[in-house]
């Protein structure tokens, strides 16, 4: 009887240790979004304005939109956004958002540069991840906005690999700007570095 129960006891002590091990081993879920958007490096795909509020006039909806997942090294990605300039027939590559990666969470910052590569008098602005999110989704806190008005404003960006990738802002829990690009088939040709970024 005693041999049954020391083999028993084994058992259970070897099932949990293998469970342990399991949990230790399975990433956390901002670690698997922040995966699937490795996944896109070195590929650059074709985008537009999804929704921009009444006012706003960055964006037309007309003009052609690049997100180009140029540099990842370990746990930072670098993606420059680059805007259309119709009326010009050239581009806007002055944007980059990069996304660091944690032990405990993402953090999005927008790098903004002039044509001369220097950086913009408005930049490096963005905030961490909040909440546990899902594979597909992640939010981004910015402080100062959400202390200005009293409601959560920030940023959320979704991947479905393969499909679809969507940054924007938020306002509480809706969009209040927003971008998407199809994932479905990389550009043949790869746009130019960002501003500052060669």
């Amino acid at each position: 009887m005693k041999y049954i129960i020391l083999v028993f006891t084994a058992l259970l002590l070897f099932a949990a240790c293998e469970k342990s091990e399991t949990n230790v081993d399975e990433p956390k879920v901002f670690e698997r979004f922040y995966d699937a958007l490795a996944e896109q490096c070195g590929n650059a795909y074709p985008g537009g304005l999804t929704l921009e509020p009444p006012g706003d006039e960055m964006l037309t909806g007309t003009e052609q939109l690049i997100v180009h997942f140029r540099e990842c090294d370990g746990n930072q990605l670098k993606l420059p956004f680059h805007i259309e300039l119709e009326d010009l027939d050239d581009w806007d590559r002055s944007r980059t958002w990069i996304f660091t990666k944690y032990e405990d969470g993402l953090e999005i910052r927008h790098d903004h540069r002039k044509p001369d590569g220097s950086e913009d008098d408005f930049t490096m602005y963005g905030g961490f991840s909040v909440g546990e999110g899902t594979a597909l989704r992640q939010e981004f806190k910015s402080v100062p906005r959400t202390e200005e008005t009293g409601i959560f404003r920030g940023w959320r960006i979704e991947i479905e690999p393969g499909e679809r990738y969507t940054y924007g802002t938020i306002r509480d829990t809706s969009w209040s700007w927003r971008v998407d690009f199809d994932l479905s088939e990389p550009l043949a040709e790869e746009p130019p570095a960002p501003w500052g970024h060669e």
